[in-house]
């Protein structure tokens, strides 16, 4: 069963252990846990409805309680606390494009604000509502979740937008095939989110990001159906798939998603090694990607983030033997990790495997029997990390994230300014920040940079939500003026909005604010999401 206020399945449970958990509270020191409101308490503040009736619109209040947030944090506190604010007047289910385009024609009809959602993953404010003087509708994709084509000559697959990556990987791998895309979100998140959101998944080395993957599709507007093609390349005019992508609902609603699928692989295997310092190992992901060795993936954790990771992922006695081991290879606690992994044939994997070993000999990497065990304890939990958000929250500790992309020479400067920030943004409270960060996503130009951190909850949720709001603005600054996306893999939303001139310009705004007034100039799909626009 999902939680209905919070990540994920609910008899899922992250553990954390003794000493991880006394490692975070050594930092930022002993917490105080808030208490949560119940689902029965909050479904009574649901108001009812002001949209009218019709058969594809439920407005059971449930159902809306549970569209009414995502997982950015402040939906977290707003679920957690009960205080919701707004809620959307009903949910629709629909099952087909034809319905699609009829609950858009009754937007129009009724005059009410129309919001997709996926898989309700959203860590940007996406899908949250707004205080409005029209009604809202949150349109679930989720029962549009089927293959619906495979073309095995051209290797392109059709599916129904609200698909969840589970289900797209099983349909697939039934016929011999992959899609390859594995974001953090993967177990919950759909097709339609990720190409809404420009999405990256944990094994882009190989598979690319979503716009290597989308090749077409459909989406219902309140212009009518825009159909696009499956073309393999074009030179006549601007992409209309690139157009479409990152739009996040502005323009209209994916309904049927076409992409770029390959055989599965013969072979895949995930191993961990450590490096001596953070130079050697961001050189090493930088030779990776410049002299274009296949590897599937490749993660570069910091110093910080490495011993959280130590901490947080073993027993003590496994911890111990783990410290022991690399400071009898000469590896002082400046070590870094490395997470690596080759996909392909048996053959392909061993040439990628003999490259690499060379790089990493050379720059001092350690890894032996470690590599092995290490990589298969990280692959059986990639897509659990969200959970700690749980775990921490009933101890009394928040956590979120920060992520950007920049180019190589700017990596180091970004990263030590975006952690110095995290850590200092509370000090005039008298609070201490633990962060950390990691490389998850590298190119021969550049690399996205991923930042954890975790802080004390305060003595009241509105407090908690203006520690969050510091922590959140003055580090965002500091992307936006360090020559980086606002948002490598998470999209814009709400809560990015306002950093996105920064990095697009006053003309390249222009462009984008035409475009969507262009598809909805009543501002009826989604307003506030992408541009700052009045509500």
């Amino acid at each position: 069963m999902r939680r209905w206020n919070g990540w994920g399945d609910e008899s899922y449970i992250k553990e954390v252990s003794d000493h991880g958990d006394a490692l975070i509270r050594r930092i930022i020191g002993e917490p105080t846990p808030l208490k949560d409101a119940t689902l029965k308490s909050v479904i009574a503040k649901v108001p009812p409805t002001r949209l009218p009736e019709h058969p594809l619109i439920i407005t059971a209040a449930e159902d809306r309680v549970r569209h009414a947030r995502g997982q950015s944090f402040p939906d977290w506190l707003a679920m957690r606390s009960g205080d919701f604010g707004v809620f959307p007047d009903g949910v629709a289910y629909p099952e087909t494009s034809a319905q699609v385009r009829e609950l858009l024609a009754l937007a129009v009809r009724h005059d009410f604000i129309v919001i997709p959602y996926g898989g309700g993953t959203s860590v940007a404010g996406h899908i949250t509502p707004q205080e409005n003087t029209r009604a809202i509708l949150t349109i679930d994709m989720g029962h549009m979740n089927q293959l619906m084509d495979l073309n095995e000559e051209s290797q392109i697959a059709t599916f129904g937008a609200g698909t969840p990556g589970p289900q797209i990987e099983a349909q697939l791998q039934a016929r011999g095939y992959t899609l390859g895309h594995y974001p953090q979100s993967w177990e919950l998140s759909t097709i339609g989110g990720w190409i809404a959101s420009r999405s990256s998944g944990q094994q882009s080395l190989r598979y690319g990001r979503i716009e290597q993957m989308f090749a077409g599709g459909r989406m219902e507007t309140l212009q009518g159906t825009l159909d696009i093609p499956s073309i393999p390349a074009s030179s006549a005019g601007p992409d209309i798939r690139e157009l479409t992508m990152g739009t996040e609902g502005r323009l209209g609603i994916f309904t049927e998603v076409k992409v770029r699928v390959q055989r599965a692989a013969e072979e895949e295997k995930f191993m961990v090694c450590f490096m001596p310092n953070w130079q050697a190992g961001k050189a090493v992901a930088r030779e990776v990607a410049q002299q274009k060795i296949p590897l599937s993936m490749m993660r570069v954790s910091n110093a910080k983030e490495a011993r959280a990771h130590a901490h947080l992922g073993t027993s003590l006695t496994q911890f111990k033997l783990l410290n022991g081991y690399l400071r009898f290879r000469g590896l002082d606690d400046n070590r870094c990790m490395l997470t690596f992994g080759v996909t392909g044939s048996e053959y392909q994997n061993k040439v990628a495997l003999k490259q690499l070993s060379k790089i990493l000999k050379k720059h001092g990497g350690v890894g032996g029997a470690l590599a092995n065990i290490m990589g298969t304890i990280w692959a059986h939990g990639r897509f659990k990390f969200p959970y700690l958000r749980e775990t921490t929250w009933a101890r009394g500790i928040a956590v979120d994230t920060l992520e950007t992309a920049t180019d190589w020479e700017n990596v180091d400067g970004l990263m030590h300014q975006m952690e110095a920030s995290l850590e200092n943004a509370l000090k005039d409270e008298g609070e201490n920040v633990m962060a950390f960060s990691h490389l998850s996503h590298i190119y021969g130009q550049g690399s996205s940079i991923y930042t954890t951190y975790f802080f004390r909850c305060a003595d009241s949720y509105e407090a908690t939500l203006a520690r969050w709001k510091k922590l959140k603005a003055k580090t965002s600054e500091v992307i936006a003026r360090g020559y980086a996306t606002i948002s490598h893999q998470h999209g814009t939303g709400r809560d990015h909005a306002p950093y996105m001139p920064a990095e697009k310009g006053e003309l390249g705004m222009r462009m984008i604010a035409t475009l969507v007034h262009d598809f909805d100039p009543d501002k009826r799909l989604n307003p506030g999401v992408l541009l700052q626009d009045s509500e």
